[in-house]
C-alpha cells in the first residue's frame, strides 16, 4: 500500500507522459519551451485567471509573489503557525516579519479572529507596518475567504492565497482568487497536481503585478524581453518545459482525480462519524482537493505505531508548528493555542486516487479496531 501512488496514475495515463517528454527531447528547448505558454494559459482557465505564470517551485511562488508588493524589512505580514514553513520562510528571507496567526480546530485554517487579534498586536505595540496576509488552505481545504478578505480590505492588506495542497478547490463556486490578490500553488509530486520534480504558480488578475513578476522570476528583464537589460532586481526562478508538458498531460485526468478523492473522504468521514476521532470540518458550500485526509486523536503515536505495524502508511503534518521551530520562536505571535494542540493530535491517512476499496476498507477496520484511542 502507498501513501501516494504515482506509479498507477502513470499506467492511467498509458503513453501520454512518455509522448509529452519525447516531444520536448525532439524540439529541444528545455528550457521557455512552447509547453509553458500552453500550460500557463491551461491552468489559468481552469482556475479562471486572467494570468498564470510557471515558476520553478510554489516557494518560489510565493517568493515572488512577496517581491511584486514590496515587501522588505519592516513590514509585518500575517501568516498560520500551523502549517510549512515556506510562507514564513520567504517573508523573512526578504528582510520583513512572519507575524503566526492561530487556526481554526476544525478546518486547519488561518481563523480570522486569531488575524483580527494579530493585526491588533502589531498596530498597537510594534513598530512593525502590516502589509499583507498569507492564508494557507490547509491540506486542501479553502480558507474562509470572505471574512479574510473582509479584514483585509478593512485594513487595506494585501491577501496572498497559497494554495499549494488546494489547487482545484472552490468555496461557493469560485477559487480562491475570486477573494484574494494573489493565490499561489505548487506541482512538488506529493501535490493533487503534481509535476515529476519541483514547480509552480503565481496566478493574478492585475496586468502590471503580472508583469513585475514576469520580470522578476527572469533576473528583473526589461518589458521587452530582454535579459541583458534588468529593470528590476530578480532571482531565476523558471518552470521547465519538461515539468509543463507533464503538468499537461495530467490536467487531462485531473478532474476526475479530485472526484475521486472526493469520495474516498466522504468514505472515511462517514465510517468514523460514530467514534472519538476528529475528522476534517470544512464550509458546506466548498469543495476540497483534499490532498491529505487528517483525522485528530488522543493517543496519537500509539496509532501511527499500531497502523505501521499493519504495513499502513501514514503520516504527520506537521509535529512543530512554526513558531516552535527554533529559527521562528523570536517572531511575533498571537495566542496559538490550537497550532500547539494540533500539533500533539494530527494524523494523515492514505488519500489518492488510485487507493483501491479494499485498502481503504482494511485502513478504516484497522483504525477502528485499535482500542486504545477511546480511552
Amino acid at each position: 500500500m502507498q501513501f501516494l501512488d504515482l506509479k498507477t496514475q502513470r499506467e492511467r495515463l498509458g503513453g501520454k507522459i512518455e509522448r509529452a517528454i519525447e516531444n520536448v527531447l525532439a524540439h529541444g528547448h528545455y528550457v521557455s519551451g512552447p509547453e509553458i505558454a500552453q500550460c500557463e494559459k491551461a491552468l489559468a482557465q481552469y482556475c479562471h485567471a486572467d494570468y498564470a505564470l510557471g515558476c520553478a517551485n510554489g516557494t518560489d511562488a510565493l517568493l515572488l509573489a512577496l517581491m511584486g508588493w514590496d515587501i522588505g524589512p519592516g513590514d509585518a505580514v500575517f501568516c498560520p503557525s500551523f502549517s510549512f514553513i515556506a510562507p514564513a520562510e520567504m517573508i523573512a528571507l526578504l528582510g520583513a516579519t512572519p507575524v503566526f496567526v492561530d487556526i481554526d480546530p476544525q478546518s486547519y485554517n488561518m481563523c480570522p479572529n486569531s488575524l483580527q487579534q494579530a493585526i491588533d498586536m502589531v498596530q498597537n505595540n510594534s513598530s512593525l507596518t502590516p502589509k499583507a496576509v498569507i492564508c494557507v488552505d490547509l491540506f486542501g481545504n479553502p480558507c474562509a475567504y470572505p471574512r479574510l478578505a473582509q479584514l483585509c480590505t478593512h485594513y487595506e492588506l494585501k491577501l496572498l492565497g497559497d494554495c499549494a495542497q488546494s489547487f482545484g478547490s472552490t468555496l461557493n463556486g469560485h477559487s480562491a482568487l475570486h477573494w484574494c490578490d494573489v493565490i499561489t500553488t505548487s506541482f512538488f509530486p506529493a501535490k493533487p497536481l503534481g509535476c515529476y520534480g519541483d514547480g509552480g504558480a503565481i496566478f493574478c488578475n492585475d496586468k502590471a503585478f503580472f508583469e513585475k513578476i514576469d520580470s522578476l522570476h527572469i533576473h528583473g528583464k526589461s518589458p521587452c524581453g530582454d535579459k541583458y537589460n534588468a529593470t528590476h532586481i530578480g532571482i531565476n526562478s523558471r518552470l521547465d518545459s519538461i515539468q509543463a508538458a507533464i503538468l499537461l498531460a495530467k490536467l487531462d485526468i485531473f478532474s476526475d482525480e479530485l472526484q475521486e478523492r472526493q469520495h474516498l473522504a466522504n468514505t472515511y468521514t462517514q465510517a468514523f462519524k460514530n467514534t472519538v476521532l476528529q475528522t476534517p470540518l470544512h464550509d458546506i458550500n466548498s469543495f476540497s482537493s483534499q490532498a491529505v485526509y487528517t483525522i485528530q486523536v488522543k493517543n496519537r503515536d500509539k496509532l501511527q505505531a499500531h497502523l505501521q505495524e499493519k504495513n499502513i502508511p501514514c503520516a504527520i503534518y506537521y509535529p512543530l508548528s512554526i513558531h516552535q521551530q527554533a529559527a521562528y520562536q523570536h517572531f511575533p505571535c498571537a495566542p496559538l493555542i490550537t497550532s500547539q494542540a494540533c500539533a500533539k493530535t494530527v494524523l494523515s491517512l492514505p488519500i489518492h486516487p488510485y487507493l483501491h476499496p479494499t485498502e481503504q476498507k482494511y485502513i478504516i477496520e484497522t483504525v477502528l479496531s485499535f482500542q486504545d484511542y477511546k480511552n
